[in-house]
């Protein structure tokens, strides 16, 4: 016993062993992770991406009510002319860096919901973006979101694998948190890889050797603190030539711009190509706080995110599989209807959010709110942002809605 925990100790390192996932050595990382994802069995269900725009996007920029004048006076630097605006219908169109939006609105694949928010808005980014993860405005209570809850209730979810993944963010979105299903938040898919980086096929062979030699370790011998390492090692054993052949096997099917989230969204079409079954995936853009110098930042803002749901949805057409993905944005909150003093926009409340795909029912759903019957300077919402989520939740994927989100939230007819 004492021979084989030395070695193991050695190889692994006695860091990982005491605190696993925090500070594991990237080998015994890399094999929790492919051990995870390859233990979801094939579902051949729907598919939810989420893709957060953090930071308060300026939604009256995003689709603008270019018939109304109130717009053009309170917005005389930033107000998008209306020669220039994508027209939706005969009240609101799109800022003219959506145009693969449009094009995809134009082929039925995207549904508008305007005026979305929740009752006493919070202008704090904290406060609000911890509203819109655990669907409960009324509580600070953080242990849990709303997609985490939602997964609470898949026996699926339950009995392992990755039902769902966080890909590219510093830490778990809290929509995500759960206290019974355990979902993975990684940076790229070079976190599933054995040996993170380009790596030679000796240093592979290595890797592959310690893991048997754990593997090897009987249950006795490895007790309580090892055997979930020991129980890891054997599963990534099994599957990761598996994942190989997967990453391999995809071919994308699209062009995708030199862009953060068009990369994310790639690793997004590779997993789903591969059917590793997972259901949601959780991605995020920054960078929409603009307080200052908006235009140029939120323009280039826009179009990363335009470019990106595109290609992405074009690669999953290429692969017969976009009818299954429903892509679902939104930000913690709007910005104010005025203009400030420093080419930008303030905190707001009410804004709009997008579901994007095959799947949806399509067009402007509500009237865009009013731009004069304000609450301290922000738009009132008529929407409450958990009916889109009941609509996701009971009408795409097929949870229960009322369990996760509370009663009196009927879904939005966006799906």
């Amino acid at each position: 016993m004492a021979g084989n925990r030395r070695i193991f100790l050695t190889r692994c390192g006695s860091a990982g062993v005491a605190s696993v996932g925090v500070s594991m050595p990237g080998i015994w990382r890399s094999a929790v992770n492919a051990a995870g994802l390859l233990g979801m069995p094939n579902t051949k269900g729907r598919v939810l991406v989420v893709v957060e725009m953090a930071g308060g996007n300026d939604g009256l920029n995003t689709v603008i009510p270019f018939a109304d004048d109130t717009y053009y006076k309170a917005r005389p630097v930033l107000a998008v002319p209306k020669d220039r605006v994508l027209k939706l219908n005969s009240a609101v169109g799109l800022h003219p860096k959506l145009g693969d939006l449009r094009t995809l609105f134009d082929d039925s694949q995207v549904a508008v919901i305007q005026g979305v928010g929740y009752p006493k808005p919070d202008r704090s980014h904290f406060r609000s973006m911890d509203i819109w993860h655990t669907a409960r405005p009324e509580s600070v209570d953080l242990r849990d979101g709303w997609l985490g809850r939602a997964l609470e209730r898949d026996p699926k979810a339950l009995a392992g694998g990755v039902p769902a993944l966080a890909l590219g963010s510093e830490k778990l979105p809290l929509a995500l948190l759960s206290g019974r299903v355990n979902v993975p938040n990684v940076q790229s898919m070079d976190a599933y890889k054995l040996l993170p980086g380009p790596g030679d096929q000796s240093a592979q062979a290595r890797a592959k050797q310690t893991l048997r030699e754990v593997v090897a370790l009987k249950a006795t011998e490895a007790g309580g603190e090892l055997d979930f390492l020991r129980r890891t090692a054997d599963v990534t054993l099994t599957s990761v030539d598996r994942l190989g052949e997967v990453a391999k096997a995809y071919k994308s099917g699209a062009t995708y711009p030199e862009t953060g989230l068009a990369r994310k969204l790639q690793v997004v079409a590779r997993l789903i190509a591969g059917d590793m079954g997972t259901q949601i995936f959780y991605v995020s853009l920054g960078g929409f706080d603009t307080h200052s110098r908006q235009q140029p930042v939120h323009e280039l803002l826009l179009a990363e995110l335009s470019g990106a749901i595109a290609a992405f949805l074009k690669d999953l057409k290429s692969h017969k599989l976009a009818d299954r993905v429903m892509v679902a944005t939104f930000s913690e909150f709007g910005r104010r209807v005025v203009e400030n003093g420093s080419l930008g926009t303030d905190h707001g409340a009410a804004s709009q959010m997008f579901c994007i795909g095959p799947g949806v029912k399509p067009g402007v759903t509500g009237a865009h709110p009013s731009l004069t019957d304000l609450v301290d300077g922000d738009l009132k919402h008529h929407t409450d942002f958990r009916q889109v989520y009941a609509a996701l939740l009971q009408n795409w994927l097929g949870y229960p809605a009322e369990p996760v989100l509370g009663k009196g939230f009927q879904p939005v007819d966006c799906v």
